[in-house]
């Protein structure tokens, strides 16, 4: 029951902090939309930093339980890997991408959670190298030609896509462009064909 009622406070007060902005939203404000009394809030949530970093602890949370089903899915490693990383990046913004505070609520996740984020990040990118260094083991791809690590590869990887977010702003022209990078990626680290010995050359 207990969880059951903070996860209905950290609702509320994601719902507060898109309507208000986190600057602007008040302990009140969370409690009116939980719909209990200030004193009953503060029982669970001493500030709203402490209520703001929990909600952001969940969120991250969520997110890389995404990333995870996402990368048991059926695929080549690369479309698994992008397929989770939309997973990673489409779930933390679900909720606040049609807010007009979304942008301020993004900023206080660095301000108020900075160290939250980058825990999160640097799972995200554990969990994408590790699929890629799966893939590495089972022939799938190899590194040695590019002279490149996993790790190196997903860096790139979620550089690129951000970097293509703010690049244009037309979704179409960005999925190409990402699906052109992909194809470079690939053809990068793809495992190089044995030639085929004199005896047995057509």
């Amino acid at each position: 029951m207990a969880d059951d009622r903070t996860e209905h406070i950290l609702d509320a007060a994601l719902t507060a902090f898109c309507q208000y902005g986190y600057g602007k939203t008040t302990m009140q404000d969370v409690a009116r939309a939980a719909g209990m009394s200030r004193a009953a809030l503060y029982l669970h949530f001493p500030s709203k930093e402490d209520l703001f970093r929990a909600g952001s602890r969940r969120a991250h949370s969520r997110a890389l339980g995404e990333v995870d089903t996402a990368l048991t899915q059926q695929g080549d490693v690369l479309s698994r890997v992008d397929a989770a990383m939309a997973a990673y990046f489409g779930g933390l913004m679900a909720q606040i991408s049609s807010s007009v505070h979304g942008g301020e609520v993004l900023d206080a996740s660095l301000d108020v959670a900075g160290d939250i984020v980058s825990e999160a990040h640097a799972a995200l990118v554990a969990r994408l190298a590790s699929a890629l260094q799966t893939a590495a083991a089972a022939g799938e791809v190899q590194f040695s030609t590019s002279d490149a690590t996993a790790e190196d590869i997903v860096l790139l990887l979620l550089a690129v896509a951000d970097g293509l977010k703010k690049t244009s702003a037309d979704p179409q022209l960005r999925q190409q462009r990402k699906a052109l990078f992909l194809r470079l990626v690939h053809a990068g680290i793809a495992p190089l064909r044995q030639p085929p010995a004199e005896g047995n050359a057509p």
